[in-house]
């Protein structure tokens, strides 16, 4: 595959913002809200609001030999909303995420993988947030029983993935990290660099 992680290392662009004062607002297990003081790249003094994610997030996208993937179903209390996904979920940052994909997938669908292959690495919301994350093709599966957490209703769908992906362009899937995972695998398989 075309596609290596790169992770959560130094960027080598000099950073034009200073930061005068920072004051950490709301924490908890999962986010850290803080409220800076800065000067902005233009050198005018201002203040930044930021959310600070402690876990990693972690997306996958499983792929039988018939070529059929599988969304999970759940009502997002922040979005008040039904919303269809990838299977999803968060690692602690530090940890080796593929380890989080492969508990998350066990969580959310009750499916193993054999293969797994790193698809993509994003900023979700990088105006306002540090949240990166990773996300995997998962094949040659094995299924058992999902095991969500107490906090998790889900409803599990499978599906052809090309109807996964008809549900991004037509607006069904509204989740970005979904809709970019699933966009990209669709390219790759389009291209010859995912097959199945």
């Amino acid at each position: 595959m075309p596609f290596q992680f790169k992770g959560r290392g130094p960027d080598l662009h000099p950073n034009p913002w200073k930061t005068i004062s920072r004051q950490i607002t709301y924490e908890n297990p999962w986010i850290c809200v803080e409220h800076r003081e800065v000067i902005n790249p233009s050198g005018g003094e201002g203040i930044y609001g930021l959310v600070h994610f402690k876990n990693t997030a972690i997306g996958i996208i499983p792929i039988d030999e018939e070529g059929y993937t599988w969304l999970v179903g759940q009502y997002r209390y922040a979005l008040e909303r039904y919303s269809w996904e990838i299977p999803e979920g968060g690692g602690p940052v530090g940890t080796d995420p593929l380890e989080s994909a492969k508990r998350e997938l066990i969580e959310e669908t009750g499916i193993r993988a054999a293969r797994w292959t790193p698809l993509l690495e994003m900023h979700t919301t990088n105006s306002v947030t540090d949240e990166y994350g990773v996300a995997y093709v998962a094949q040659e599966l094995s299924f058992g029983a999902a095991q969500p957490e107490e906090t998790e209703q889900l409803q599990i769908r499978r599906l052809p993935f090309h109807e996964a992906v008809a549900m991004v362009m037509g607006g069904e899937i509204t989740d970005v990290f979904s809709m970019v995972a699933l966009l990209k695998a669709a390219e790759w398989h389009r291209t010859g660099a995912l097959t199945f």
